[in-house]
């Protein structure tokens, strides 16, 4: 049996949950969870958001654990070794996207927390596949993050090519910023960060920005006009996005990552002159994870963390609800209650 905690209808106080997986498939992993951090996609599948959730919900798909268990195909991995898991729980493995190396964007993908269950438990299973190695190096308490916010932000800077002399900008200095920041600067990259408020310029500056604008300065905005090469949007809320278009450089691209449910008004001229670019991209394929956990350790790129027993997992929920998390909840199975 796994042990787990769950919600049982929208927006239901998580509460202890057993459930027998079954017989281990012969390509899954069972991995036992050390580490699993909060993202906002769990609040919304406990809240039915995106009316795909359902009940009993298992949240949790920032898992960093230890191989328990494999099935009688798996060999890639050892009993033991320490590992990552994110968004995706398994892969068809014979479409285009999958044969190809972009598995994230595979329509038949299981996600770890819908028609599945997630990481807020002792144990978890996957696909052996969408599992990554962590390497030696890299802080397990901290790493869960990564393995949704971190390759977020991370797998546009492979997808686009990224060159070291890029100048580079974040929008939004949160949960997926404050990784962001910390990428491009390692990356090479010269670093602006979009801020709402000179508050916070010292502290995006700590994390790996070298100038910051405040957004909320039309002036400094004009300012900047043909500066950025890339532009990455981490809010989840409606921006003047002509104008961010205006600070690019011609051929420059606005990657879009915040999911803002309102649609995104654009002017067509502000894309044809400048040849500019507007896109947007899921999470990343395990090559890319595995390419983004040693970047990470190799730089000593870290997420920031709070971190909350697993037992307590309802009152990091609500930590995470008030808006006042810096910058990531992490769930530890290893503390006490």
């Amino acid at each position: 049996m796994i042990k787990a905690y769950a919600a049982f209808e929208p927006g239901g106080e998580l509460k202890p949950f057993e459930y027998d997986p079954g017989p281990l498939a012969r390509d899954e992993v069972e991995i036992a969870v050390e580490h699993c951090g909060i993202c906002h996609s769990d609040l919304s599948m406990i809240n039915n958001d995106w009316d795909m959730s359902e009940y009993p919900l298992v949240p949790g798909h920032e898992v960093v654990g230890t191989i328990a268990a494999m099935g009688d195909d798996v060999d890639s991995f050892k009993v033991g070794q320490r590992v990552g898991l994110g968004w995706h729980a398994g892969y068809c493995l014979h479409c285009r996207s999958c044969l190809t190396g972009d598995h994230n964007l595979c329509g038949e993908a299981t996600a770890t927390i819908a028609s599945h269950h997630g990481g807020f438990a002792d144990k978890v299973r996957a696909q052996a596949a969408a599992v990554v190695p962590l390497p030696d190096g890299l802080d397990a308490a901290s790493a869960g993050p990564l393995f949704c916010g971190g390759i977020t932000v991370f797998n546009p800077l492979v997808q686009f090519g990224l060159r070291p002399t890029d100048r580079a900008a974040v929008i939004g200095i949160g949960g997926l910023g404050h990784m962001a920041l910390q990428f491009l600067n390692a990356w090479g990259c010269e670093v602006t960060a979009f801020t709402s408020s000179d508050d916070k310029k010292d502290e995006a500056m700590s994390l790996g920005a070298h100038h910051t604008i405040n957004s909320r300065d039309s002036d400094a905005l004009e300012a900047a006009a043909g500066s950025f090469d890339l532009i990455l949007s981490t809010v989840n809320v409606k921006l003047d996005w002509n104008a961010y278009l205006g600070t690019l450089r011609p051929k420059g691209r606005l990657h879009i990552l915040g999911a803002t449910m309102e649609p995104l008004d654009i002017s067509a001229f502000a894309l044809i002159f400048g040849q500019r670019s507007v896109s947007g991209s899921p999470v990343g394929s395990p090559a890319t994870m595995a390419t983004m956990v040693e970047f990470a350790a190799r730089h000593d790129i870290n997420p920031v963390i709070e971190s909350y027993p697993m037992a307590k997992v309802n009152e990091a929920l609500k930590h995470l609800k008030s808006g006042e998390a810096r910058f990531r909840i992490v769930l530890d199975n290893q503390a006490e209650n």
